[in-house]
């Protein structure tokens, strides 16, 4: 038997931690954490992913090993004479890392970029899918309608 404590304290103490520190999962994941929706639709996982201000055509999306990762980068914007005086958005390469569930098909994952927010579909396995069985009862007439 496996036996743990639950402490309030340490739960809301790691919470603000994360959103202070950005660290998840005791990694130091900081401001390239990307900002993610997961939607289960009939026989697909849906993800999507805010990606504003990114460019195109340096959103990654790969699998590997069942991981998906997605990576995008996001470039200054400002001119020669532009001086900042607050700067909130994050700037940079960011990357996220998905583990994907052995039900998932990864040689089937699509992705479409549109209006800041990237989406995949994850289509899940036949054999994963909710299946209804026939209760058989012996003895029992058939019902026929």
């Amino acid at each position: 038997m496996l036996l743990t404590s639950f402490d309030p304290f340490v739960t809301d103490f790691d919470r603000l931690v994360q959103r202070t520190f950005g660290w998840v999962d005791g990694s130091a994941a900081g401001r390239s954490a990307l900002a993610m929706d997961v939607v289960r639709r009939d026989g697909d996982v849906v993800l999507k992913l805010d990606l504003p201000g990114a460019d195109p055509d340096s959103i990654e999306v790969t699998t590997d090993r069942r991981v998906l990762t997605v990576s995008a980068k996001r470039s200054e914007q400002f001119g020669e004479k532009d001086r900042p005086v607050v700067r909130e958005r994050a700037m940079g390469s960011f990357s996220r890392r998905i583990r994907l569930a052995e039900t998932v098909e990864a040689e089937k994952v699509e992705a479409q970029y549109e209006n800041g927010v990237l989406t995949i579909v994850l289509p899940i396995s036949e054999k994963a899918k909710p299946q209804r069985i026939e209760i058989k009862r012996p003895g029992a007439p058939e019902l026929t309608a």
